[in-house]
This record gives structure tokens, sequence and C-alpha cells, in this order.
């Protein structure tokens, strides 16, 4: 399963199955069915949406940014609005290993519409904090924080998490304080994401975390700025690089020599570097290069684009 490890910049943990103690020691616990659990992760986080509302409190460890707190919607809250309610609430369907799941994620605020959205092969800064179903924190970043998204090899977010914060964009700007700290635009992108097991660790949760197999999480996330990410220089963005389009960098290598792409100055091994054989413009100089500022010349004609086609030259 892809992006088993969470934050390695922050706690290093080692993925173990879990396992069921017993009077002879202990016994592996069998793996469940994905499409069994999807449904139960589904019913519990709809419970969830419908019984709980969020609001936004003062961060005490940092005052530049906010919290997000979800409250049980009884007694002095029981006029709050459900979050299965909220205009905020929005869904998209994920696949992973044959199972369609619905994720649900609050947006609160996209970001600032001139902003880059990152995916699944970027950079972003963000805090976010990370807790189960019943309030419970497993993890947490209250000031800004850089990190990879994708899985190369060190670790990587979640899935689900993944998922959730490519729907945000990150702030118009921001300020250097004479601290050393920087305070972001306050139009920068808040939300959160409910996050099923198979969307997250699954079977195999971080043997140092309150996380329990098969159970649903949620991240919640203040996201300052997503960094596009060009891992070889070779002018392609590394999303882009992702030709079978599973979300994955790290099975796509065209020329077999176990240099994936998106790490690979010469995709198609024929001894002219990528970047010679495409044509990137930053017409509008964003920083970013966007489907429409790339062209992929197939110089033959034969349905190869030159970066990808050994023939040529």
């Amino acid at each position: 399963m892809k992006y088993k490890l969470i934050f390695t910049l922050i706690i290093a943990v080692t993925m173990l199955a879990s396992c069921n103690d017993d009077d002879d020691g202990g016994n592996e616990i069998p793996k469940r069915d994905r499409g069994e659990v999807a449904v139960e992760n589904e019913q519990q986080i709809l419970e969830f949406l419908e019984t709980h509302s969020y609001r936004m409190t003062e961060n005490p460890a940092n005052p530049n940014y906010q919290l997000m707190v979800f409250d049980t919607i009884a007694e002095d809250n029981a006029g709050g609005t459900p979050l299965i309610d909220s205009p905020f609430l929005k869904s998209k369907t994920v696949s992973d290993q044959g199972i369609d799941y619905t994720l649900y994620y609050l947006q609160v605020r996209k970001g600032a519409e001139s902003e880059y959205q990152p995916t699944f092969a970027d950079r972003v800064i963000v805090t976010y904090k990370g807790e189960l179903l019943d309030g419970e924190p497993f993890d947490q970043s209250i000031n800004p924080t850089n990190f990879n998204l994708p899985d190369i090899g060190n670790g990587g977010f979640i899935t689900g998490f993944i998922e959730g914060v490519s729907q945000f964009k990150g702030a118009s700007g921001f300020v250097n304080n004479e601290d050393g700290t920087i305070s972001y635009n306050d139009d920068f992108g808040i939300g959160a994401v409910f996050i099923p097991s198979g969307l997250g660790y699954f079977a195999e949760p971080p043997i140092t975390s309150p996380i329990l197999a098969y159970e649903s999480l949620i991240f919640s996330f203040q996201l300052y700025k997503g960094i596009q990410l060009d891992h070889d220089n070779d002018g392609i963005p590394s999303y882009m690089e992702d030709l079978n389009n599973d979300s994955y960098l790290l099975n796509d290598d065209t020329d077999g020599d176990r240099f994936a792409n998106f790490s690979d100055k010469d995709d198609d091994g024929d001894g002219v570097p990528t970047i010679d054989e495409i044509e990137v413009n930053d017409a509008n100089g964003d920083g970013w290069i966007s489907p429409d500022e790339i062209t992929f010349p197939d110089s033959n004609g034969n349905g190869k684009p030159d970066y990808l086609d050994p023939s040529f030259p």
C-alpha cells in the first residue's frame, strides 16, 4: 500500500503489522477485506459528520494561526450546524486498490485564487492536526512546516491527506517578522479531511501512535503555500511524469534504467536530455508550469513524444 509512512521529518516510525497477543505468544491478525472495511469506515465518518460541528479557536502556541475544533452537537452545542449540512463540506471519489472511496473534506476557505494548487507530487507549507474520530490527537505541527507530499522512497503523507490538501491553495503573500517567523496573508486555505482507513494506514498504523488497525482519521490543516516540484529539473513538473495516472512516481520508467522518469534527466535513454526534447515557456512568470505552457513535440509523427521516443533522433 502506498504512502505508509507519515511526516518522517517530525517523528520516525516503524511500520508493523498489527498483532493479537494470546496464550500462545501472539498471532498476526488476518487482513480484512478492504471493501467491507470501506463500508464500515464510511458509516463511521457519516455518523461523525451528522453529530459534530466545527469551530475555529486560538492557537496558544502560535497566535498567528487558528486551530479547528470539532464539537459534539449536544447540551451547550445543541444548536450547532452538523458538518454534513455545512456548505463547506465537499466530497470526491478516490480509487485505491480496486476500491472507490468517498473522501469527505471541509473546505472552509480554498485559498487565494492566484496561487498554485498542489498535486500529489508537490511540496506544501502547512500547519496540521491529526486526530481520531473520538478526538484523540496523534500528530500535530503548530508552526508552518515544509513537507514533500509524494512517497519517493523516504516516506510521505498518507493518500487521504494528499487527496484532501490538493483541493486547496495557499496565501497570496507573506511578511518576514523581526523574530524570524513568517506571517502569511489571511487568505490561505483552511480545511479538514475525513479519511477512511483504506486511504490511511488500513491494517498497519504506526506502532508508536494510538491509531488502531482499520481506524478512520481526521486531519485539519491550513495550507500556506503549494510549491510545484520538478525533482530532476528536466523542465517537466513531476506530476506530469506520472504516465499511468496512478498518483505514484516510482513505477514510471520509460527507458528501464531503474531511474523513474521524475528523477531521470533523459527519460527515453536516447542520449538527448529530456529538457532538449520539450518546449517550456512560463509565459505569465508565475513560477510554475501549467499544461498550456509546455509542449511535447513528436518530430517523426509516430505517436510518441520525442522525450519518450528512443528512436528519435
